[in-house]
């Protein structure tokens, strides 16, 4: 498979990853991937990937700023969701 397919594919279920089934984590997560994911550099690609493996209700205190991320790039990229 070409390496474009590839990226499409990895995209395709990183967006589907997005949709968590609440309101709240879908417009957030599904409006920063389809119009920031492609501005981010590629370890803040990788730490978006990481925050999509964590359960819904600790993505859902991250994301609403009851929590902090003790990660500094972590914490970066939560506020840049938060602001969309």
């Amino acid at each position: 498979m070409p390496p474009e397919n590839d990226e499409r594919t990895e995209r395709a279920r990183l967006r589907w990853r997005c949709r968590r089934g609440t309101r709240e984590l879908d417009t957030l997560l599904v409006g920063f991937f389809d119009q920031r994911y492609e501005s981010l550099s590629e370890s803040d690609k990788r730490l978006f990937s990481q925050l999509l493996e964590l359960p819904d209700p600790d993505l859902h205190d991250y994301l609403l700023g009851w929590y902090e991320a003790a990660d500094p790039g972590m914490a970066r990229l939560l506020e840049r969701i938060r602001g969309l």
